[in-house]
């Protein structure tokens, strides 16, 4: 069941990436206003970002969008300084920007290999540096950040291939394990200034864009792996998202969530 917003996050700002559509970061974006938040949505895909935005706001107040690749550190550094300069703060950010692929390993290419993992593991380490120095160094601009003296939130999203071996993923599976690896290594020395850091473990999430790079037979595998014989729906995978982000979760830091109902 689709659950209207409770206010989780009114009045605090974040950034998602990846954020462009019918995805995981799209459906965050809605999530994060629907409960009150003020949003910087960013992707690399321009047409779609701008298409997205103006569908948001024709709904919602606060939100903004600015074209990002996370392999370009300076796209990078822009992203966070536009969200300092539109809001004076930031609060919250998710880490969705990810690609992923199919080949075995020995047929791969380097080329591939360094593609999905320049995105999906140095993409988030690009975009969590800028975020902990932005927490760090004051991202309210009065020294400290987020409510209630918090300095911060980061979510970042691995995936469930990160834990369980799946023949064709090797370099999205060693990308997705690096981001869980980096999200408890960030959480423990974040943890000085007031920062949270935790990661989203998904299984199967379908959104159009998944459908376009994924077989008929590949889907049908792995949603017979789910327990309710079906894959999440992206705003399912965003409500634990929203609950990270809020100050339900105020303990909870270096942890991987799974968000699935693959059997054991």
């Amino acid at each position: 069941m689709y659950e209207p917003g409770h206010g989780l996050l009114k009045g605090r700002t974040a950034v998602i990436t990846a954020a462009a559509g019918a995805g995981i970061g799209g459906a965050t974006a809605r999530r994060f206003l629907e409960e009150g938040a003020r949003v910087l949505i960013s992707d690399a895909h321009e047409r779609r970002l701008k298409e997205y935005e103006a569908e948001l706001a024709a709904e919602f107040e606060g939100v903004a969008a600015l074209t990002c690749d996370v392999t370009d550190e300076a796209q990078v550094q822009a992203l966070f300084g536009t969200a300092l300069r539109l809001h004076g703060r930031l609060d919250i950010v998710v880490n969705n920007a990810g690609l992923g692929g199919t080949s075995h390993l020995v047929d791969m290419s380097d080329e591939q290999w360094s593609r999905v993992l320049d995105v999906t593991l140095n993409g988030t380490f690009r975009c969590m540096r800028a975020a902990l120095r932005a927490f760090r160094d004051g991202g309210d601009g009065q020294g400290g950040n987020g409510e209630g003296g918090h300095g911060g939130v980061i979510v970042n999203n691995a995936s469930v291939v990160g834990w369980r071996a799946q023949a064709g993923q090797a370099h999205y599976a060693a990308a997705k394990a690096g981001v869980m690896a980096l999200t408890r290594c960030a959480a423990a020395e974040a943890a000085e200034f007031g920062v949270r850091v935790n990661a989203v473990s998904p299984s199967l999430a379908m959104h159009p864009h998944l459908v376009k790079v994924t077989t008929p037979e590949l889907l049908a595998e792995l949603t017979a792996r789910e327990a309710f014989g079906r894959y999440a729906e992206p705003w399912e995978v965003a409500n634990v998202i929203v609950f990270l982000a809020s100050g339900y979760s105020s303990y909870l830091t270096g942890e991987v969530v799974s968000v699935s109902s693959q059997h054991a």
